[in-house]
């Protein structure tokens, strides 16, 4: 019978870079979001989080009947956000925005953010 150490790690090498490579590209997923319907939304930001993997924006925004909706908005990664003239000081509390991209499939108010304008009229891309 053979002994399977002989070969050193390399036989289970490729084995490891399966098992690395799915999760790096599943959280990529947009799945839950309509991409075949743009949405946008404007209020005013209550939470920024500069996080991996994706970075986080609430707003509270006015609903066409009138009520408040709290929309959890997607951005892309602090790094790759950072490459697209971002920084954790872009978005404070209290900063009125438009967020463009795709809603949830739900009708939830989530959204995968493609751009956000600033009440300057600045615009930053997301993905």
């Amino acid at each position: 019978m053979p002994r399977l150490d002989r070969y050193g790690p390399f036989p289970v090498f490729p084995v490891f870079l399966v098992f690395l490579i799915f999760p790096l590209s599943a959280h990529h997923s947009t799945a839950d979001y309509d991409l075949t319907r743009p949405a946008s939304a404007t209020g005013v930001v209550t939470r920024f989080e500069w996080a991996n993997p994706h970075s986080h924006i609430d707003l509270d925004a006015t609903a066409a009947d009138g009520s408040m909706e709290h929309w959890v908005i997607e951005i892309d990664s602090p790094h790759a956000l950072e490459r697209l003239g971002w920084s954790k000081d872009s978005l404070k509390p209290g900063d009125r925005i438009t967020c463009s991209g795709a809603r949830a499939k739900d009708g939830s108010p989530r959204m995968r953010c493609t751009q956000v304008v600033l009440a300057d009229g600045k615009a930053l891309q997301s993905f």
